[in-house]
C-alpha cells in the first residue's frame, strides 16, 4: 500500500489506484497521513473539513468517512491503516508507504552529500526527490489544508533551487539555462533562480543576456512588490558589469575521498547493565577469525536488543577502520526491507555511483561482496525477520563481521553465535529507572520503584517509558505511577511516552503471526494464567494436542511465549510475559466475540476438571464429595490424564497457580457453572490432601460471588459448604459451622440430598472438635443415613469413622468398634487407601484405649504406611502421633519415637495445622514425662496448652493439663498438681468424656 500526496491525493495497492471518495474523505485521510503515528483529535478533523461553521452532524460524518476509508483500504489487505485512539484517530504507516516521507529522506541525503562536496550524488538524490511530484500537492481535497499545500509547494521550489545550485557547481550551465529561463518566467519575483540564470548566462559568454535578466528582475519586483532587488542580486549585477574573474567559471568539483561509511545510530546515553553480554559480544567481534563472524542478539520486543547492538558496535569501531554499515530491516513489520533496497543503499555508501548500482539482487550481492573484500568493516542489521532476509546481506570476507538483532534466534544461519537477551533483574531495572527519572528521587522511594519494575515485567522498553513519564512529571511521587500501572486495563496506556510505546512494540510481533497463532495468543491472554502446560493450548483452540503444540512452537519462535521449565510432573510449562499477557487480553476483548471467549475459557477449565476428577477416581481420597457428576469436564488424552493420576500431588503442585487464576477469571467472566464445578472438585480432591488455604479461599470466594450474581442458589450452597470445610481445616470451628448452617436452607430448597448430607456431616465434625459430643453424634448419624441412601461409600466411610471416634471419646467402645468396622468396609469397597489409613489410625486409638497396645501399634503402623503411599503427609503425621503415643506406653526406646514425632511436628507446621501441632507437642511432652525429663515435658505441654487456648478447645486443653499435673506431681508441687487435675476433671464431666470415669 502506497499513499501519494505530492500531487492528487491517492492510495495505491500494487498497480491499482483505490477509490477514496470525494474531497472531504480525501482531506481527512490527508490530515492523518501528514501526522502519521500521532493522534489527530476529532475536533481538529472537523475544523479542517468545515472550518468555523461545521454542521451539527460533523462528528458523525467524520466517523462515516473513517468507516468508508477503512473499508476501501482493507480491500488491499495488510494491516489496518487508520486506528481509533482517543480522542480521535491515527494513521499507522510503515516506512516507505508515504511519498512525502520518501521526498524528505531523499532531500536530506542530497543536502548531506552537497555539504560533503559530493555534488554528483547530491544532484542524483535531489532529482529523484523532485521526480516524486506529480502536480500540485494535496490535489483533489478542495480548499482544506491550503496552508499545508502552499508549504509543500514552497519546499519543492527550494529543493529545485538547491538542485540547480548543485548542477551549476558541476559546470552544467548549458544543460540548466533553459530550465532556469522557464523557472524565472513562472516565478519572476524569486531572486535566487534569477541569480542562478545570470551566472549560467555569463559563464556561457552571454554577458548582455545576463544583464538583461537583471533588469527584468528589477522591473518585476517593482511591479509586483514595489521594491528593488536585494543586495545579493545587485552585487552579482555589478560583478557582471565589471567582468569579475570570480564569475568566469565554476570551480571544478573536488575528487571525492574513498567512502568510509559511519552509519551507526547514536548510542543511548543512559544505557544500563548488560555488562556480561557486552563483554562477550565485544570479544567475539574483535577476535580474528578465518571465517565471517556473525553474532545474533535475540529476544522479545522491548528487551533492548537494538540498544545493546549499537552500544557494542560503538565500542568496537576501532577494530573496523573501514567503516560501519547499519540497516533497519523492519523484519517484524508488514513491509520488511527488501534485499535490493538495503544492498543499493550499502553500495552507494561504499562509493558506488547510484547509476552504477545493479538492478537485480544477485548482481548487487556480487558488487557488495566485491566492495567489502579485504576491508575491515562492521555490518549491523537491526530487526531482522528471517534467515532468508539476512543471507544476501552477509559479506564474503572474513575481515568483516556482522551483528544482527532479531526476535527469532536465526539458528539457520551457518556458524551463527546467538546471545539470548532476557529482561532485567530488579536491581538493573531500578538502575535504569534512576538514570532516567533521577537517582535521588527513585532511591527515595525504593519500595515504589521496585514495584514499578515488577509491574513493567522488568522489560527495558517498559521501564524506559515509565522513567520518561516520571521525568516529564517531576511532581509525581513514584507511588502515583505504581498505582496507575497496577490497573491492568490501563497499564499499556500508561506505558506510553512520546514515541516510546510498549503496545506498538508488542503489536509488531503480533501482526507477524498467522491467524491461528494470533487467536492462540489472544486466548492465552484472556485466560491470564501465570504459566500452563501444553494441553491448555489445544483446549483453548479446540484442536488436538499435537496441533496445539505446533501453535506453541510458532509463538515461541516469535518471542511471544517463553518455555520456562519441565515441571516435576514431566510437563513442559510455558508463560506469557506480563505485558504481553495484558496486550493479548486487550486483543481478545477487541477481536474475540463474547461467546468465543466464554467457550475457550470453559474448555480450558473443563480440561482441568477432567484431570481432577480422573485422578480422584483413580485414587479415591475418601473425602466427602460435594458432587458426584461434573457435567463441564472436557476429556483429555490418556497421556495427560495418566500423568495427573500417576503422581497427583506433584501434578497439582505444578498446576495449582494456573488453576486458581483460571477459576477467578471464569468467575469474573460470569461463567459460574464451570467455576463452581472446578472449585467443588478442588475441595473434594486436591485441597483435601494439600492444605492450600489461600488458594482454597480465592477459588471459592470468586466462584461464590459469580454464583450469587447469576442467582444460582444451589451453586451458592455448594461453595458455602466448601468454605465451611476450609474453616474446619483452619481450626476455625465456629465459622465452619456458620457456613454449613448458611448452606443448609438453600440445599433443602433445591432438593440436594448429597449437599445436605455433606453440610450436616460438616456440622457434626466441627461439634466433635469443639467437644460437643452429643450434638456431633446426632449430626453424624443423620448424615450417615443420607449417604447410605445415596450409596455413597466415601460419605458412609467418612461419617462412620467420625461417629466411631465420638463414641470412643464417650467410652462407648463396642458401639465405636461397630461404626469403625463399617467405615473400614466402606473405604475398602471404594478402594481408598487414604480412607482406609485414616480409619485404621482411629481403630488403633480404640485398641489403645482398652489396653490392647500391641494391636494398637500394628494398626497405627499400618496406617502410617497407607497414608504415605496415598500421598497425604498431614494425615500420615497424625498416624505417626498415634503410633508414638502407643509406643510410649509400650516403653519403646526414644530413638524409635522422638525423630518421627519431630518430623510430624514439622509437617503440621508446614501445613498450618495448629490442631495437629498442638497434638504432637502434647505427645512429645508425654514422652519426656514418661522418661523423667520434666523440664522438657513442661515446655512442650505448655506450648500445647497455649495452642488449645488459641483454638478455644477446652477438652483438649484439659487432657494436656492433666499431663502437666503429672509433671508437677513428679517435681514435688502437689498443690499445683491437684488444682490442675481438678480443673481437668471438671471439663471431662462437662463434656461427658470417658476420662471422667478413669
Amino acid at each position: 500500500m502506497e499513499f501519494r500526496l505530492l500531487g492528487p491525493v491517492e492510495a495505491w495497492d500494487g498497480g491499482r489506484c483505490l477509490p477514496l471518495g470525494g474531497p472531504k474523505p480525501r482531506a481527512l485521510l490527508t490530515v492523518l497521513l501528514l501526522a502519521a503515528g500521532k493522534v489527530v483529535s476529532s475536533d481538529r478533523l472537523v475544523d479542517v473539513l468545515w472550518g468555523e461553521e461545521p454542521p451539527r452532524s460533523a462528528h458523525a460524518l467524520v466517523q462515516t468517512y473513517v468507516y468508508g476509508l477503512r473499508r476501501t483500504l482493507a480491500e488491499g489487505g495488510g494491516e489496518p491503516v487508520i486506528e481509533t485512539r482517543p480522542p480521535g484517530y491515527a494513521a499507522l504507516l510503515r516506512p516507505g508507504q508515504l511519498d512525502v516521507e520518501a521526498f524528505e529522506q531523499l532531500v536530506a541525503d542530497g543536502r548531506r552529500y552537497a555539504a560533503d562536496g559530493g555534488h554528483e550524488r547530491a544532484a542524483e538524490c535531489l532529482r529523484a526527490a523532485l521526480a516524486l511530484w506529480r502536480g500540485t500537492a494535496l490535489g483533489g481535497i478542495g480548499h482544506a489544508l491550503r496552508g499545508e499545500a502552499a508549504r509543500l509547494e514552497e519546499t519543492r521550489l527550494l529543493v529545485l533551487e538547491e538542485r540547480l545550485d548543485v548542477e551549476l557547481a558541476l559546470g552544467r550551465h548549458a544543460e540548466v539555462v533553459g530550465e532556469l529561463t522557464e523557472l524565472v518566467r513562472a516565478h519572476p519575483a524569486r531572486e535566487r533562480p534569477r541569480a542562478q540564470l545570470m551566472k549560467a548566462l555569463y559563464r556561457l559568454g552571454r554577458q548582455t543576456d545576463a544583464m538583461a535578466a537583471y533588469h527584468e528582475a528589477r522591473q518585476a519586483l517593482a511591479d509586483e512588490l514595489g521594491v528593488d532587488p536585494g543586495p545579493e542580486l545587485q552585487e552579482l549585477y555589478e560583478a557582471v558589469l565589471r567582468a569579475d574573474p570570480s564569475l568566469a567559471s565554476a570551480p571544478p568539483p573536488q575528487a571525492e575521498p574513498e567512502a568510509v561509511p559511519a552509519h551507526l545510530p547514536r548510542g543511548i546515553a543512559d544505557f544500563t547493565g548488560r555488562d556480561k553480554e557486552l563483554g562477550e559480544l565485544a570479544a567475539l567481534l574483535t577476535t580474528p577469525s578465518d571465517t565471517l563472524t556473525v553474532c545474533v542478539i535475540s529476544g522479545k520486543g522491548g528487551v533492548g536488543k537494538s540498544a545493546l547492538a549499537v552500544k557494542v558496535a560503538h565500542q568496537v569501531t576501532s577494530a573496523y577502520p573501514d567503516g560501519q554499515l547499519y540497516a533497519d530491516l523492519r523484519g517484524v513489520t508488514g513491509s520488511p526491507a527488501p534485499a535490493l533496497e538495503v544492498l543499493g543503499r550499502f553500495l552507494r555508501a561504499l562509493g558506488v555511483p547510484p547509476t552504477a548500482v545493479p538492478a537485480s539482487v544477485p548482481e548487487c550481492v556480487d558488487a557488495y561482496r566485491s566492495a567489502l573484500s579485504g576491508r575491515r568493516l562492521l555490518v549491523v542489521l537491526d530487526d531482522a525477520g528471517t534467515e532468508q532476509q539476512v543471507r544476501p546481506l552477509l559479506p564474503g570476507s572474513p575481515t568483516c563481521a556482522v551483528l544482527i538483532t532479531a526476535r527469532r534466534r536465526l539458528a539457520g544461519l551457518d556458524g551463527v553465535k546467538v546471545s539470548d537477551l532476557d529482561v532485567f533483574d530488579t536491581e538493573a531495572g531500578v538502575d535504569l529507572l534512576a538514570r532516567i527519572a533521577g537517582t535521588e528521587r527513585v532511591h527515595a522511594e525504593n519500595e515504589a520503584s521496585e514495584r514499578i519494575v515488577r509491574l513493567c515485567g522488568h522489560l527495558p522498553l517498559a521501564l524506559r517509558t515509565a522513567g520518561a513519564r516520571l521525568a516529564a512529571r517531576p511532581h509525581w511521587p513514584l507511588t502515583t505511577l505504581a498505582t496507575r500501572l497496577a490497573d491492568e486495563r490501563r497499564r499499556l496506556d500508561e506505558l506510553t511516552a512520546g514515541d516510546l510505546e510498549v503496545r506498538a512494540s508488542v503489536g509488531l510481533s503480533y501482526r507477524g503471526l498467522d491467524d491461528t497463532a494470533k487467536r492462540a495468543f489472544r486466548l492465552l491472554g484472556l485466560l491470564g494464567v501465570p504459566d500452563f502446560a501444553s494441553w491448555v493450548m489445544g483446549a483453548l483452540l479446540d484442536v488436538p494436542d499435537p496441533e496445539g503444540e505446533g501453535v506453541l512452537e510458532r509463538l515461541l519462535d516469535a518471542q511471544l511465549l517463553d518455555h520456562i521449565a519441565v515441571d516435576a510432573a514431566g510437563q513442559s510449562r510455558y508463560r506469557l510475559h506480563d505485558l504481553l499477557r495484558v496486550y493479548a487480553a486487550e486483543r481478545a476483548e477487541a477481536q474475540e466475540p463474547p461467546e468465543e471467549r466464554a467457550a475457550a475459557v470453559t474448555r480450558a477449565l473443563g480440561g482441568w476438571l477432567w484431570l481432577l476428577t480422573s485422578a480422584a477416581a483413580a485414587r479415591p481420597p475418601g473425602a466427602l464429595a460435594l458432587r458426584r457428576d461434573y457435567a463441564m469436564a472436557r476429556p483429555l488424552g490418556p497421556e495427560v490424564t495418566d500423568g495427573a493420576a500417576g503422581d497427583f500431588l506433584t501434578w497439582f503442585n505444578a498446576e495449582s497457580p494456573a488453576l486458581v487464576v483460571a477459576v477467578e477469571r471464569a468467575a469474573a467472566m460470569g461463567l459460574h457453572e464451570v467455576a463452581c464445578e472446578v472449585a467443588a472438585a478442588l475441595c473434594s480432591s486436591s485441597f483435601s490432601l494439600d492444605t492450600r488455604f489461600e488458594e482454597w479461599r480465592r477459588t471459592h470466594e470468586s466462584a461464590l460471588a459469580a454464583a450469587r450474581r447469576a442467582g444460582d442458589p444451589l451453586a451458592e450452597a455448594t461453595l458455602l459448604v466448601g468454605l465451611g470445610q476450609l474453616r474446619y481445616r483452619q481450626d476455625r470451628y465456629r465459622e465452619a459451622r456458620a457456613f454449613f448452617h448458611q448452606a443448609l436452607p438453600l440445599l433443602r430448597a433445591g432438593g440436594d440430598t448429597r449437599g445436605q448430607a455433606v453440610a450436616v456431616a460438616g456440622i457434626g465434625t466441627a461439634c466433635r472438635e469443639q467437644g460437643d459430643l452429643v450434638e456431633a453424634l446426632v449430626h453424624l448419624r443423620q448424615a450417615g443415613e443420607a449417604f447410605r441412601s445415596l450409596g455413597d461409600d466415601a460419605g458412609v466411610g467418612d461419617v462412620s469413622r467420625l461417629a466411631g471416634s465420638v463414641l470412643l471419646e464417650q467410652g462407648e467402645f463396642e458401639a465405636a468398634r461397630v461404626m469403625l468396622d463399617d467405615a473400614l468396609a466402606a473405604f475398602r469397597r471404594l478402594g481408598s487407601r487414604r480412607g482406609e489409613g485414616i480409619t485404621l489410625r482411629t481403630i488403633g486409638l480404640l485398641h489403645r484405649a482398652v489396653g490392647e497396645l500391641d494391636r494398637a501399634e500394628a494398626l497405627c503402623a499400618r496406617a502410617v504406611v497407607l497414608l504415605r503411599e496415598a500421598g497425604d503427609p498431614l494425615m500420615a503425621a497424625y498416624a505417626v502421633q498415634a503410633l508414638a503415643k502407643t509406643r510410649i506406653r509400650l516403653g519403646v526406646d526414644d530413638a524409635a519415637i522422638l525423630p518421627e514425632l519431630l518430623d510430624a511436628l514439622r509437617i503440621c507446621g508446614r501445613h498450618g495445622d495448629r490442631f495437629g501441632t498442638a497434638l504432637v507437642e502434647r505427645t512429645i511432652g508425654e514422652l519426656h514425662l514418661a522418661r523423667g525429663r520434666y523440664d522438657l515435658a513442661e515446655e512442650h505441654l505448655g506450648r500445647s496448652i497455649a495452642l488449645w487456648e488459641q483454638l478455644d478447645l477446652p477438652l483438649f486443653r484439659a487432657r494436656t493439663l492433666r499431663d502437666l499435673a503429672a509433671v508437677r506431681e513428679a517435681t514435688g508441687d502437689g498443690p499445683a498438681a491437684a488444682s490442675m487435675r481438678a480443673a481437668a476433671v471438671a471439663v471431662f464431666a462437662e463434656f461427658g468424656t470417658r476420662e471422667q470415669g478413669e
